[in-house]
């Protein structure tokens, strides 16, 4: 009896295999700038061959492929790999991003362990909605895979939503909850996005320019190049230089795992199953008492669920956690039994005589509304004796570390070069206004304070200044004093001599620019006497 012995190759094993005619029909002809995926997914079978102690005389069957599907590669990247459908032409704009890359391992190795809680969930979207798998490395261009990256834009989240955008495609910014750095409801905002895009304009490279810079900005861009009877392909267009490159960071990218032998790149392996699963809790529910119930660190299981901006979930939904399987069984075993009041601490709350309802949720960490929805409250109107009941953490503010005030604080107390010093904001600052005051770069005085330039800024609100050289040589001695309006003087002036800001003189003194100034008008000013220009008061 003839004997047949089937041998499985595992995906990883016959992708090196297969890369030998890839490439010599790469070299018969060159790679093309076709901006539409046109390549066939690649196949990786299952071979079935002859055992040695066959019989020679017998006739040779027929060998038999089997395909093995992505979707049941070891590794999610080879997952990935296998379904890359895009062709890279060979430019100086991909090469110079690909270059960058390949000279910094340890940066992918960074971000891969970022993506490997996400990853598969992502994947598994993109393939559910048939896109381009090239799109599960976008994160990696836009955050580095980071949920709480926050741009100079406004843009957060791993898929760096705008506020704008992010409202337009249905996930909700307050200040329970941001949407965008919820992975699970950003990617699929994300996705749809990007579906609407490329409807738009039947060009997956001009969907991804106009995810990052605006589809207006690209159709704009194209129109321009048919009146000038030029090319509309995406490396004609004239876009802002961080379009021009966006596009080839993630070309780059697919190229690298795509040809990964050849550039000798190791992406860290990630586990093509599922990490994170949702459970779903009906109400609000604290954190610490959900990392508690499932048997994890408060902070492990914040990181999962970045969307929170707080001590709890939001009182109006999402009830959403994401978690690891046996951590969510846990949670929801004990979900079963529970109810709704067991799921944050109540504070029974006396009114005192003076106090709002915005005076006592800033107290316990929540808001008005909540407090409101609490105790079957309309209107804002409350009693000095009546007792409230008020949602409270069930631990120190300073556990939550990932919750926005702790990160905000840490980003402030972050140590840097010079030295620190703290301003209050008053009516009418802005944060140009400060920057040109402490004499330091506006984007740099944003990043210090964990905003973006275009953030809007509160009255009462501590911002940090970092100062170097001559700046940070001031002991910062503030003193009130009374200024005398001397012949030619403006408030121009003025200000620059003291240091000060126009509309600081506007506000101390309660008059308005377009004023005239006497001589002799004795002016307040609130000055660092340390810092003042030596001219006289």
């Amino acid at each position: 009896m003839k004997k047949w012995i089937m041998v499985t190759l595992s995906a990883s094993v016959l992708a090196a295999c297969q890369s030998t005619p890839e490439q010599t029909a790469a070299e018969q002809h060159p790679r093309n700038a076709s901006e539409q995926p046109a390549k066939t997914a690649k196949q990786t079978p299952d071979v079935i061959i002859s055992s040695a102690g066959a019989d020679a005389s017998a006739p040779t069957p027929p060998v038999v492929v089997a395909e093995i599907p992505p979707q049941e590669e070891s590794d999610i990247w080879q997952r990935i790999r296998r379904q890359l459908t895009m062709e890279i032409p060979e430019n100086a704009r991909i090469k110079a991003q690909r270059d960058f890359y390949l000279k910094h391992p340890a940066y992918m190795e960074r971000i891969a362990k970022r993506a490997a809680p996400f990853m598969h969930l992502i994947v598994d979207e993109i393939e559910r909605r048939e896109l381009p798998l090239e799109l599960a490395l976008l994160p990696i261009v836009e955050s580095a895979f980071d949920p709480f990256a926050y741009s100079h834009g406004s843009a957060a989240g791993i898929w760096q939503f705008i506020p704008g955008t992010a409202r337009q495609y249905g996930l909700d910014i307050n200040w329970w909850y941001d949407g965008r750095r919820d992975v699970y409801a950003s990617t699929h905002a994300a996705l749809d996005y990007l579906t609407d895009l490329n409807g738009r304009f039947d060009n997956w490279l001009h969907a991804l320019a106009a995810y990052n810079s605006g589809g207006g900005r690209v159709s704009s861009a194209i129109r321009r190049n048919q009146k000038a009877g030029k090319p509309t392909d995406f490396w004609s267009l004239d876009l802002p230089r961080e379009t021009r490159a966006y596009v080839p960071k993630l070309l780059a990218l697919v190229d690298m795992l795509e040809n990964y032998e050849d550039y000798q790149v190791s992406w860290l392996p990630i586990d093509n199953m599922p990490y994170l699963h949702v459970v779903e809790t009906n109400s609000q529910i604290d954190l610490a008492l959900a990392a508690e119930k499932s048997g994890m660190a408060l902070e492990q299981l914040h990181h999962y669920n970045s969307g929170y901006n707080r001590w709890a979930t939001d009182p109006d939904g999402p009830h959403r956690l994401l978690l690891p399987d046996e951590n969510a069984q846990q949670l929801k075993d004990w979900l079963v039994s529970a109810e709704a009041k067991d799921l944050v601490r109540w504070t029974r709350h006396k009114v005192k005589s003076g106090e709002s309802l915005s005076v006592i949720a800033k107290r316990y960490h929540t808001t008005a509304q909540a407090i409101q929805q609490a105790n079957s409250i309309r209107g804002h109107l409350i009693r000095a004796g009546d007792y409230l009941l008020i949602p409270a953490a069930s631990q120190n503010a300073s556990d939550y570390v990932l919750a926005a005030d702790q990160r905000l604080n840490a980003t402030q107390q972050r140590q840097r070069q010079g030295k620190k010093v703290d301003h209050t904001i008053v009516s009418g600052d802005t944060l140009w206004d400060i920057s040109r005051k402490y004499k330091v770069n506006l984007r740099e005085l944003a990043k210090w304070n964990g905003m973006a330039p275009s953030d809007p800024l509160r009255l009462g609100q501590t911002l940090v200044v970092w100062l170097e050289g001559e700046q940070a040589k001031s002991t910062g001695v503030t003193r009130s004093i009374r200024y005398r309006v001397r012949s030619g003087d403006s408030l121009a002036r003025i200000a620059q001599r003291f240091n000060v800001t126009i509309r600081e003189i506007e506000q101390w003194n309660k008059i308005k620019r377009s004023s005239y100034l006497q001589p002799g008008q004795q002016l307040k000013l609130i000055v660092d006497v340390t810092r003042i220009d030596g001219s006289g008061t």
